[in-house]
């Protein structure tokens, strides 16, 4: 599994915490952080992040702004993108679960690093169950928009 990373300026602490975390358990990482702490536009972030996944064979992202809000909005833009914001392990697994979420969003300004990690922990290990949520998700995929 290769993990995508995007951050904004108010992401950028919890994105290396992040990147630090995925490298000490062997994962692959794209780095699309800001390399310093100048404003940027979390749009810009996201369109990075969501279309190397598309393009991208078995990857996640992982997208971090301030409250998450923004960057779940953005990265939902895409189709193929299944953007979910989780404040906690019990969402993360549930994202994953039932909704076969292929990109997590976090807030810096609002997670502790403990329950982030336990987020991630949960984000990573969970699979799909498929079954009756694979015909949810095609509807979803299938909106006409």
């Amino acid at each position: 599994m290769i993990y995508i990373l995007g951050s904004d300026h108010a992401g950028l602490i919890l994105g290396d915490f992040v990147k630090n975390y995925l490298l000490s358990k062997g994962f692959e990482i794209i780095d699309f952080l800001p390399k310093d702490s100048q404003k940027v536009d979390y749009p810009d972030f996201a369109r990075k992040v969501c279309t190397e996944i598309l393009k991208t064979q078995d990857a996640r992202g992982i997208l971090i702004c301030g409250t998450g809000l923004g960057m779940s909005i953005a990265a939902n833009r895409y189709k193929g993108i299944r953007a979910a914001l989780c404040l906690d392990a019990y969402m993360a697994k549930m994202s994953r679960l039932h909704n076969n979420a292929n990109v997590l969003c976090l807030a810096e300004r609002i997670s502790g690093l403990g329950e982030v990690e336990s987020i991630l922990e949960t984000f990573i290990q969970t699979d799909f169950e498929g079954g009756r949520h694979e015909c949810r998700i095609s509807k979803i995929e299938n909106f006409d928009l």
